[in-house]
């Protein structure tokens, strides 16, 4: 087993004893109360959380330098850093567990299809970038080119890793290796990086046949893998336990009858292996609803992006699921910071999601950039907490 610098176990120690305090704090308990009542749609108040956040904007402070010289404890140091910062600065309704957790050391083949893009970055080191792909499947002989991931876990190397994150922590932090519990499921975000966007959206009218093969291969393919994660053991529990997240971004534009022809029947056959699903993500849902609860009868929550009509949002969700409403992350990138324009837009929507009746999780996410001002970040926070407060009363 690698010897862990002393340097490195020290500075670990130390973030080791930062986590342990802020696991200690009662408020976590209080946020887990909120999260435990609006999975059972009786919510306290709407729960706020903030991630996907620009990284490379966030350091001004220094604060997330990294200290450590070996690459694993370089890697274990970044989350908590990360997780610390979080909590002092935009913390949301997260909570804090005396933990370390270890994960499995897997690999997979992937689907036999690297792909092929040129990027485009905003400014250097920024975490969101624009993508040109080249297409490589274009018909149904490509189709053979996707292939069955191999997937295989190496015990021995995870074994080694959790002790030696448990040398690190001893005394400190709970370790454990965490098994997977889920999965992110979007093959309509992957499959359109081989085929191109605007092609296999023209192929669904004039080309119907072939979308419908080259999609269902892929979903095949990805149960496939699921098979896999059962047969190895890798998975936390039996699926039916766990939950699954699904999306078909690029179907924001497709009717409900198609998103339901060449999406959701072809993902169900997924997706209806979990317990529970949380179905979609950038793609406006509003006028999908009843579409995704009839393919999907085990979904109990679902994404309301920024562009969704959120009136209509409102009254065609009820209470009948968790209603993921993610607020328009440009608020926080604009020329001029405007916390009278967030405060608005919050208020707004809150008054309108309590009429109706909602079970509210709010989700700032696909934050490209807050224009290097991290107080922003703070401020949003602190605004969305007042609101969601002040609408419960």
């Amino acid at each position: 087993m690698a010897t862990i610098p002393a340097q490195d176990r020290d500075i670990l120690r130390e973030l080791g004893r930062e986590i342990a305090a802020a696991a200690a704090d009662p408020v976590n308990e209080e946020r887990r109360e909120i999260h435990r009542a609006i999975q059972e749609r009786k919510p306290l108040r709407p729960s706020i959380t903030i991630f996907q956040e620009p990284w490379a904007e966030l350091n001004g402070s220094g604060e997330l330098d990294l200290q450590c010289s070996d690459g694993f404890c370089r890697g274990i140091e970044q989350g908590m850093r990360r997780q610390l910062y979080k909590r002092r600065h935009y913390p949301g309704d997260m909570t804090v567990g005396a933990v370390s957790v270890q994960a499995q050391c897997v690999s997979d083949t992937g689907f036999g299809i690297n792909v092929h893009e040129e990027t485009l970055a905003r400014e250097a080191g920024a975490d969101v970038v624009s993508h040109h792909y080249d297409v490589q499947i274009k018909d149904e002989a490509d189709i053979a080119k996707i292939k069955e991931p191999v997937v295989a876990h190496d015990a021995a190397r995870t074994e080694e890793l959790y002790q030696q994150r448990c040398e690190i922590f001893d005394g400190i932090l709970d370790v454990r290796v965490g098994k997977t519990g889920g999965f992110w499921f979007a093959p309509w975000d992957l499959l359109v990086q081989w085929t191109g966007v605007q092609e296999v959206l023209l192929d669904m009218a004039l080309r119907p046949e072939y979308v419908h093969k080259v999609i269902g291969r892929l979903v095949d393919c990805w149960n496939t893998r699921l098979d896999q994660y059962e047969d190895l053991g890798l998975l936390s529990a039996p699926t039916e336990k766990l939950g699954c997240s699904g999306a078909a971004q690029i179907f924001s534009e497709v009717s409900p009858a198609m998103h339901g022809e060449f999406a959701l029947q072809y993902e169900a056959r997924f997706l209806k292996r979990f317990g529970r699903v949380y179905y979609g993500c950038c793609e406006p849902l509003h006028d999908k609803v009843d579409i995704c609860a009839e393919y999907l009868p085990n979904m109990f929550k679902i994404s309301m992006s920024p562009w969704v009509d959120f009136p209509k949002a409102v009254r065609n969700v009820g209470n009948r699921f968790i209603f993921a409403w993610k607020p328009n992350p440009a608020f926080v990138a604009t020329d001029e910071w405007d916390p009278d324009l967030v405060r608005q837009d919050i208020r707004e929507k809150l008054a309108m999601a309590v009429e109706g009746g909602c079970t509210l999780e709010i989700h700032l996410k696909d934050i490209s950039t807050v224009r290097n001002d991290p107080r922003r970040l703070t401020e949003w926070e602190k605004i969305a907490r007042e609101e969601t407060e002040r609408c419960m009363q």
